[in-house]
């Protein structure tokens, strides 16, 4: 049962979805891109480049834009934004207009996080567990694009995905029922009200931690399908079960990391989830057959346990610019990670797409070093509940 308080996160949290399915539909791509339209490993990289170099650049904007206002009617904007853009490139005559395409739908992605990540917070009342249900929508979004474009582009070619754009108008129209929910909290006087020190210094290393599991995470979301296609010799129905696994493994391991965080500490998990990613990584890299699926499971789970502690980390250290630390660790540092994929593209034209991906498997340590040393930061007192008083650590029913 949802009970009136919890519906603005478990609503946030479907429009989450909705607004992530674009941030995984790139990389979903990716594959049809090499077969119709016979882009080399560095050209389809450079379409995933194009949905986060733009989105890269605004995202800070938008995090200082939502420091200082509310800016509600942003989600369903924002959510239409990404599906009109990312359904186009699928139509789009030429390179440039593919690139351009999608670049705005990262833009609409980009605006979306920073105000949904303030927006979340305030109604998870500092619940480690209600923020990994919020960011278990974005999971979701990313781990259903595999199978939502297979569904769309293979049987009716590229030329269908203008159908790409309907989950926008789902994702719409949720965010504007989260936005009129009664038990919506929000800020009376149209500013964010914050106490407490910035501690930049932990903010950055944390960000440096972050931009590496980005590149992995991103780099795999790019060449994983046709890098699983080489390695067990199926078409691509197995390479987008690869990318499928990637993605799913991350909605348990998101609600798992909330939970692990509320017994062990956000630091620990953090930490442990990092080292178990540098294992997982190699394994999917450097062991043949089937058993890459095994591995790719292990990577989405390290990559994802940490994903929604990111968030509240770097909230909580930096306590007076809450939209930009959620544009940071929960946007920026998700697409800078499409930066490095052309290289990771020119390397595998060069070389192989193996030996493009082993670099991959180090990030993960240095993150693992970077964060080492940090302190866990105080949690901000809990706002008072809408409708009724809520505990602390209420959950998401």
């Amino acid at each position: 049962m949802i009970v009136k308080r919890d519906r603005p996160i478990v609503l946030l949290s479907l429009g989450h979805a909705c607004v992530d399915v674009y941030q995984g539909a790139v990389a979903a791509l990716v594959p049809y891109f090499v077969a119709e339209r016979a882009y080399t490993y560095a050209a389809a990289s450079g379409v995933v480049l194009a949905a986060s170099l733009l989105s890269s650049l605004v995202q800070p904007l938008f995090g200082a834009l939502t420091d200082r206002w509310a800016l509600p009617w942003l989600l369903p904007l924002s959510t239409l934004t990404a599906g009109v853009g990312i359904a186009l490139g699928g139509v789009a005559g030429s390179y440039t207009l593919t690139l351009a395409a999608v670049a705005v739908g990262g833009v609409g992605v980009a605006a979306f996080h920073p105000e949904a990540a303030r927006a979340a917070r305030d109604a998870a009342r500092g619940s480690h567990t209600a923020m990994g249900w919020f960011s278990l929508g974005g999971n979701v979004g990313f781990a259903l694009a595999p199978p939502l474009v297979w569904a769309v582009v293979a049987t009716g070619g590229l030329g269908a995905s203008l159908l790409l754009a309907l989950p926008a108008v789902a994702g719409a129209a949720l965010c504007l029922a989260a936005v009129r929910s009664a038990g919506a909290v929000r800020r009376s006087d149209g500013r964010t009200t914050a106490e407490g020190r910035d501690d930049w210094t932990s903010f950055l290393r944390l960000t440096g931690a972050v931009v590496c599991r980005s590149v992995v995470f991103v780099g795999l979301s790019t060449f994983v399908s046709l890098f699983v296609r080489e390695r067990t010799g199926g078409g691509s129905a197995a390479g987008t079960a690869a990318l499928f696994v990637l993605y799913l493994g991350g909605a348990v391991g998101t609600v798992a990391g909330g939970r692990l965080a509320d017994r062990y500490g956000r630091l620990k998990v953090v930490r442990r989830s990092y080292a178990l990613t540098v294992l997982a990584v190699a394994g999917v890299v450097l062991v043949p057959g089937p058993a890459v699926y095994l591995f790719v499971g292990l990577t989405s789970a390290g990559l994802y346990v940490p994903f929604s502690l990111h968030i509240t980390l770097g909230q909580d250290y930096l306590p007076r610019r809450v939209g930009t630390a959620s544009g940071v660790t929960l946007g920026l540092t998700v697409s800078v990670g499409g930066l490095a994929a052309p290289a990771v593209g020119a390397l595998a034209d060069a070389v192989s797409l193996q030996v493009a991906l082993l670099p991959l498997v180090a990030l993960p340590a240095v993150g693992g070093l970077l964060l080492c040393g940090l302190r866990e930061p105080a949690p901000p007192p809990a706002p008072p509940a809408v409708d009724a008083p809520a505990a602390r650590d209420a959950d998401v029913r």
